[in-house]
């Protein structure tokens, strides 16, 4: 793997133990990243309308997704730093930190691979 300006692109991020085919060196230790999103005031007055009507709020599914993509990033930027070649058994957590503030939580193993 490359450590180009697109590394975060090229890095795999997995949830698996292992990337296949390919034999792991070198454990480099815990890497993770994390997001805290809010919500305003427009979000809650369209999930209310959701409420009574069903449905996807898709605005919050935007802001989850949002912050699983910067805390996926942030944990591949830190494995960068250790060089490393690939990120295993990713997972992800989240927490309210705040009234209406959540956390996304991302980490992982940062590896060397032969």
């Amino acid at each position: 793997m490359t450590h180009s300006p697109n590394a975060a692109a090229e890095m795999a991020a997995v949830t698996i133990s292992h990337i296949p085919g390919r034999e792991i060196t070198e454990n480099l230790g815990i890497v993770f990243g994390s997001s805290v999103r809010s919500r305003n005031f427009l979000f809650d007055i369209f999930a209310m309308l959701k409420n009574l009507f069903g449905g996807e709020v898709r605005s919050y599914t935007r802001l989850l997704e949002d912050a699983q993509q910067e805390a996926t990033s942030r944990l591949i930027a830190q494995a960068q730093k250790l060089d490393a070649d690939a990120v295993v058994d990713v997972h992800f957590a989240t927490s309210q930190v705040a009234y209406k503030a959540a956390e996304i939580f991302a980490y992982g193993t940062a590896i060397r691979l032969k």
